[in-house]
């Protein structure tokens, strides 16, 4: 059934974003907002979660607050409304004093639609006692996923985030991710203080990507190999360490082909260029850490490679998301070895939550070592059924890899030359 605010929202969707149709559940997360509604909203990446409660915004009177995670997160999305006309602030620690003294003077005085704080930025009194001096439409929380410790980016702060509930009532709440388990999804509600709210779960599967797991061996070659193929488009090479990242950025450039390192080593100027460099498209391919990537408004990237396994495949999920975001093919790429499953594990061994992400760690070495369709296993993964019996875009189900004849057979002769082993040893089984 249509909203009565239908056709202004048709009306500003044209006006600001030049579309005239929706993507999937975008215009029913946008009618519950402007109905008042507490939602939890989860979008794949390139879903257009941004849009859902930038739009309402426009329409109702007062200043929607956006909670968001990482300082250029905010940044390319205030950049983007500021672009298209639109009445966006950020308030956080990379405004100099004297800026934020200007953002607070243009909120108190009614000239900001939106505006982006951190977690941890709520939580100071000053910040609250702001937001209660103005009239306000409502909150956002985006990358929800961060409030739940069976999430995969666990924040403490946005633990605290049902201050928001406990503060500003009556004013609705609205949560965001792209991607979280059904168990994450129940937290999230549950941690947010949500009232009767209205969830909106689109499909996880990007069918339009295809995946290809890899034992990694000569990386170097491996990787120049994909980029010969996908010679003049864009891409995200993701490495697990920042020394990584430097090494390998710098011998393809060596080798002609050209790119630019991100990590969270270099510092804030070195970064904030790089990023905006590929963003504005004056370079193809970043060699980077998961530090880059979140919020970045480029619909054109072909491919992704990963170097190495992430630590989860929630990770791989929203990493893998960046590509093909305008719904055109793109391929992703994962390297993989024993010794990353080692490296993680010696990284998670002092995480308060250590058991769930070894137990996600788990899960992501099966589904690189184990032969089965990637979408469907990805699919599963999240809670949702997959019933194509092949979906002819993953190494599985296209026949790329390469399976052992009779592997009973093969196991079971495994399994008797160890018991002769120990037989002989004489080591206890």
């Amino acid at each position: 059934m249509p909203h009565q605010q239908s056709k202004p929202i048709a009306a500003v969707l044209r006006k600001y974003w030049g579309y005239t149709s929706f993507l999937p559940l975008q215009e029913e997360a946008i009618s519950s907002i402007l109905d008042g509604r507490d939602t939890l909203t989860m979008l794949a990446t390139g879903g257009g979660k941004s849009l859902c409660f930038q739009l309402p915004a426009l329409l109702q009177e007062g200043l929607a607050v956006v909670i968001s995670p990482l300082i250029s997160l905010m940044k390319d999305q205030v950049d983007s409304l500021k672009d298209m006309g639109i009445a966006a602030a950020v308030l956080n620690s990379s405004l100099a004093p004297e800026e934020q003294g200007r953002v607070v003077d243009r909120v108190l005085k009614g000239r900001v639609k939106l505006l982006y704080i951190s977690p941890e930025r709520l939580q100071q009194e000053r910040t609250r006692q702001l937001l209660q001096s103005v009239p306000l439409s409502f909150f956002v929380v985006d990358e929800a996923h961060c409030i739940s410790h069976w999430g995969h980016d666990f924040r403490e702060d946005y633990r605290n985030l049902r201050i928001i509930k406990e503060t500003f009532r009556p004013i609705s709440v609205h949560a965001f991710t792209a991607t979280a388990t059904e168990e994450v999804q129940k937290d999230i509600l549950e941690q947010l203080g949500l009232e009767n709210p209205q969830n909106h779960i689109g499909r996880v599967d990007r069918p339009n990507l295809t995946y290809q797991v890899r034992p990694r061996t000569q990386i170097l070659s491996q990787v120049t190999d994909l980029l010969k193929k996908h010679a003049g488009e864009s891409g995200i090479i993701y490495c697990l360490r920042r020394d990584d990242v430097d090494t390998l950025s710098a011998r393809l450039n060596e080798l002609g082909f050209k790119n630019l390192p991100y990590h969270a080593g270099l510092d804030d100027e070195t970064r904030r260029l790089h990023q905006d460099q590929f963003a504005r498209e004056e370079v193809e391919v970043m060699v980077a850490t998961i530090a880059f990537g979140m919020g970045i408004d480029r619909s054109n990237i072909r491919f992704v490679i990963h170097t190495a396994m992430p630590k989860s495949i929630e990770h791989y999920h929203q990493e893998t998301g960046r590509a093909g975001r305008d719904g055109l093919p793109a391929h992703c790429y994962l390297f993989y070895g024993g010794s990353d499953y080692l490296t993680w594990k010696s990284l998670l061994e002092d995480s308060p939550h250590k058991e769930v992400m070894l137990d996600k760690l788990q899960r992501l070495y099966h589904f690189c070592s184990q032969p089965h369709c990637r979408h469907k296993v990805l699919a599963n993964y999240f809670g949702q059924d997959y019933e194509r019996a092949s979906c002819e875009a993953c190494d599985y189900c296209l026949n790329e890899l390469e399976m052992v004849e009779d592997p009973l057979i093969v196991g079971q002769k495994i399994l008797s030359c160890v018991y002769r082993v120990h037989q002989v040893s004489g080591i206890a089984t």
